[in-house]
Formats: C-alpha cells, sequence, structure tokens
C-alpha cells in the first residue's frame, strides 16, 4: 500500500468513523475502488487507522475521561458486551472483511432501518438529556447493540446512536455517548489485532499506518464537530437514503 492510498483511506476513515453509515464498509469499498489488493496488512490497516479518528475523541473529551468517572463506570458496562463477544469472535470478524455482499447488504439493511425508525421516532422533553442520567442497564443495552456493529457495514455509530434513541436517550446525548464509547472500543479492537499481527509489519508499512492515523484525526475532528451540529436541525433520514444511493451506485459501477 503506497502513502496515497493511506491518505486516501485515512481521510475516508475519518469522516465517516462517527457517522452513522460504516467507516469499516467505506475502507473496504475505497480499498477495492483503489485496487488495493486484499492482504492481512490491509485487514488490520482497516481496523488501526480508526485509532486516528478515536484520538479526535480523546482530544476533545479528555477532561471527561479523567474526571467523570461516574460517566466512565458507564462506559465501561456498555463496552464490555463488545470487548466478550468481539474476543470470541475475532477469527470471524476478520473473515467478514473479505465479504463485499455482506457489506452491501448490511449497508442496504441499516439504511432502510434508520430512515424507518426515524419515520416513527419522537423525541420527548422527558428524554435523558445528560450522559451522567444514563443507567448501567441503558449503557449495558447500547453496549449489546454496538456488539452487532461487528459485521461490516452496520456501523458502529449508527447501532449505538439508535440504540440510545430507543432507550429514551435525546439525539444529541445518544450521540456524544457514542463518540465516547467509541474510545475503549476503538481502542481494545486495535491494539488486539496489532498485538497479534505487529510482528509481520515492516517499517515502510508503520510508515503507511502513521500516515493514516494523522489523516484519519485531523478529518474526524472535523466529522464530529459536523456531527454535532447536525444533530441539533436534523435526524439521520439522510444517512439512511445515502447508504441506499452508495449501494445502488456500487452496484451499478459492477455491472
Amino acid at each position: 500500500m503506497s502513502i496515497f492510498n493511506a491518505l486516501i483511506l485515512g481521510i475516508v476513515e475519518g469522516i465517516t468513523e462517527f457517522l452513522p453509515i460504516s467507516s469499516t464498509a467505506h475502507l473496504i469499498l475505497t480499498a477495492r475502488l483503489l485496487y488495493i489488493p486484499t492482504s492481512s496488512f490491509l485487514k488490520t490497516f482497516e481496523i488501526a487507522i480508526q485509532l486516528g479518528a478515536i484520538a479526535a475523541v480523546a482530544i476533545l473529551y479528555w477532561k471527561t475521561f479523567l474526571y467523570r468517572w461516574d460517566i466512565n463506570k458507564k462506559i465501561i458496562a456498555a463496552f464490555l458486551p463488545t470487548a466478550i463477544l468481539g474476543y470470541f469472535l475475532y477469527s470471524v470478524f476478520k473473515s467478514l472483511l473479505e465479504g463485499y455482499a455482506v457489506v452491501l447488504w448490511a449497508l442496504l439493511l441499516g439504511g432502510i432501518f434508520l430512515i424507518l425508525f426515524e419515520w416513527k421516532h419522537r423525541e420527548k422533553e422527558s428524554n435523558i438529556d445528560e450522559i451522567s442520567k444514563i443507567s448501567f442497564k441503558q449503557a449495558i443495552l447500547i453496549g449489546i447493540f454496538q456488539a452487532v456493529s461487528i459485521i461490516p457495514g452496520v456501523s458502529r455509530a449508527a447501532a449505538t446512536i439508535i440504540a440510545g434513541m430507543f432507550l429514551g436517550l435525546k439525539r444529541k446525548t445518544a450521540v456524544e455517548f457514542s463518540f465516547l464509547l467509541a474510545l475503549p472500543t476503538m481502542v481494545a479492537a486495535t491494539g488486539y489485532d496489532l498485538f497479534k499481527n505487529a510482528g509481520e509489519f515492516s517499517q515502510d508499512q508503520f510508515a503507511v499506518l502513521g500516515t493514516g492515523f494523522i489523516i484519519s484525526a485531523v478529518t474526524a475532528l472535523l466529522a464530529i464537530s459536523f456531527l454535532l451540529r447536525f444533530v441539533k436541525k436534523h435526524d439521520f433520514k439522510p444517512f439512511g437514503f445515502y447508504r441506499i444511493a452508495l449501494v445502488v451506485a456500487l452496484l451499478l459501477l459492477m455491472v
């Protein structure tokens, strides 16, 4: 993989990690469009590059992680279901990264679900408006929903945000909790993968990883800022339509 490819994938990762459109799916599809050959390094890159996006969360919410242990306990509770399932399904997850059809189906069905959910959903004044008010039961249930996003194309952001809204969180609260939950989830996933495969990488490959990391961090900061502004006035139906349109466009390109 070239530095140019790492730049493109880093931009794609940073933009899509926190939007409900699946960063993993976009990385897989972008790699195909760039004709990057499938390899063990590419699979690890598509996971490890997410650390850059997660660094953006650490930068923006460092005070919460350091001082708000009432919130951190909820984050840990939500993280545990994904950690357990991810550990036991690690090999299955890696093999799914090869499944182009799996990604397309997940994008399509996820897009339809987003539209239907938003069509029916009505936010109430009594809904939870602060992360500290989330119960441990709600946090764990959000974590269980997040575990579904182990399937490429589902979107971790979509799963956690929709779960939060379904469980009574206001839209902005659900989005911010999704941001915070991303940090332990992706650090664990990336760290585990790098631990298993780091010995196989050359110095040049680490340079490629570093490039992707920096670019994804910068673009993720912009994406987070955009999403926080977006949810103040809009719902997620546009992202649902985008997912469906993306699948249609890709299918047409394959014809």
